[in-house]
């Protein structure tokens, strides 16, 4: 995924920065990086977060970094912000989302007279300076940030500094939030609305689906209007929010909490376990929504061990990634052994680390393993946000199981079957899932109870990985 922050101040504002850059730590594991303007014109700082947490890396920087203007970046892939030199002036630029066309419009490029990008380690190039050559190719920043958003495939939200302001661009579909701070002397744009309140923000306004804003010490001004039509992310209240986070008014703890609460209501009296738990750290709000609505206790049966083990920390290599999480994650037998376990996670994507989170369970002592997904089955690759690692949708549990019942070539129509919980094919995949993972009994998240626990109007929200429609 990734987020971004970026401040507009009267005076230095490198620390504030600093600190509201480190609060969007949880989205991404790669690259942190910031940018900013100051007497002594641009300046930058990038570097390598996956051995250690941003604020580690940056604490040099902080010292030497000066500008009263300056936007920065946590990023799961590319190195940014980055600083480029046109007919436009220079500018920093830090971009959030996914390019699904990135070999046309490089095509394009190529054909148009750009000769030459930088080449990163494996091949690829920096998808951020692919969207800064197509802002240059307008008269205007404002008028390339909207020629960008509209030849990318997927979704774009951006930051750009000039040496008078920022400009910060919502993806024309609302994917992903953008929302604005504000205090005296200074305004801030921010992914996370919390990120700014301990830096003496208050919240200003969100963003509205690819509208564009310029920010400057003393304004926020609004240079295109918002959209109506928005289908903002599902899986930001899911799993990568932030607990203390909100979008769209939404809080991210509560709706986990409706989530809960309704996976409870379903279950009834099918089941009786002594206890719910959720996998740390985004499944324990939804475990406790649980609790709350059934009245079975809540209890830590395993614990995360976090202070070597930071989420910072999370290398790209899939089996050392499954190894990581497993050793984050430490049994406290004295709750599981003879325990019936009833085990809330945000999501299941290919099965794998809580299949041996079960293991474990089993391993030390437990009777029953209840496993009830925070979502409904995620069946398709996002193509809108890099929300998950997976390279092929057949990554996906759901989708190997799929292709073993249907074969390789599954017709859309039956595919769409595998969506609907009230289908006889969901249901066997479902058991089959359950029979695979050794759960006592499985339950998903149904998508009409999701789009409740958010309580936005559903046209307004993307589900795309559970539904396979736009």
């Amino acid at each position: 995924m990734g987020g971004f922050f970026g401040v507009a101040s009267k005076h230095d504002c490198v620390l504030e920065l600093f600190y509201g850059v480190d609060y969007h730590s949880h989205l991404g594991t790669r690259r942190g990086g910031m940018a900013v303007y100051g007497k002594e014109g641009f300046n930058r700082a990038i570097h390598n977060i996956e051995n250690s947490p941003f604020r580690t890396k940056f604490e040099r920087d902080v010292e030497e970094l000066k500008g009263n203007l300056g936007i920065g970046c946590i990023s799961d892939y590319e190195p940014q912000p980055l600083l480029l030199q046109s007919h436009l002036g220079s500018f920093a630029i830090t971009t959030i989302g996914k390019i699904n066309n990135q070999e046309e419009i490089l095509e394009k490029a190529y054909k148009d007279g750009r000769s030459h990008f930088l080449e990163m380690s494996g091949g690829q190039i920096n998808a951020t300076e692919l969207i800064g050559s197509l802002i240059c190719r307008k008269s205007s920043i404002e008028e390339g940030i909207r020629y960008a958003q509209e030849m990318v495939d997927g979704s774009l939200s951006l930051l750009i500094m000039t040496k008078d302001g920022i400009y910060a661009a919502r993806d024309l579909y609302g994917r992903t939030p953008v929302v604005i701070g504000k205090k005296d002397g200074a305004y801030c744009v921010s992914f996370e609305n919390f990120a700014y309140l301990n830096l003496g923000y208050n919240h200003d306004r969100e963003l509205g689906p690819g509208e564009i804003a310029y920010i400057t010490p003393e304004s926020v001004e609004t240079l295109v209007q918002p959209r109506d039509k928005m289908r903002i992310c599902s899986f930001l209240w899911v799993y990568y929010g932030y607990p203390t986070s909100s979008y769209e008014g939404v809080n991210v703890e509560e709706m986990r909490y409706n989530c809960g609460s309704m996976l409870a209501r379903r279950d009834g009296d099918s089941v009786h376990p002594d206890i719910v738990a959720g996998v740390p750290d985004s499944g324990v709000a939804h475990a406790i929504g649980y609790s709350n609505e059934s009245g079975i206790p809540y209890a830590r049966p395993f614990i995360k061990y976090t202070p070597t083990w930071p989420r910072s920390f999370m290398p790209t290599n899939q089996s050392q990634r499954d190894l990581i999480a497993r050793m984050k994650l430490i049994p406290v037998q004295a709750l599981i052994e003879n325990k019936r376990l009833l085990l809330i996670d945000d999501s299941i994507v290919r099965g794998t680390q809580l299949r041996e989170t079960t293991e474990f369970l089993y391993r030390s002592g437990a009777k029953e393993v209840h496993v009830r997904p925070a979502c409904p089955p995620l069946v398709f690759g996002c193509k809108y946000l890099n929300f998950s690692r997976s390279k092929s949708d057949m990554e996906l549990i759901t989708r190997r199981i799929i292709r073993e019942q249907e074969g390789d070539n599954c017709p859309e129509e039956v595919l769409e079957e595998y969506t609907n919980p009230d289908s006889c094919r969901y249901a066997k995949m479902i058991e089959e899932i359950r029979r695979i993972q050794n759960f006592t009994t499985l339950r998903f998240h149904r998508l009409d109870d999701l789009l409740a626990s958010i309580g936005l109007e559903p046209c307004k929200v993307c589900t795309y990985c559970f539904s396979g429609k736009e």
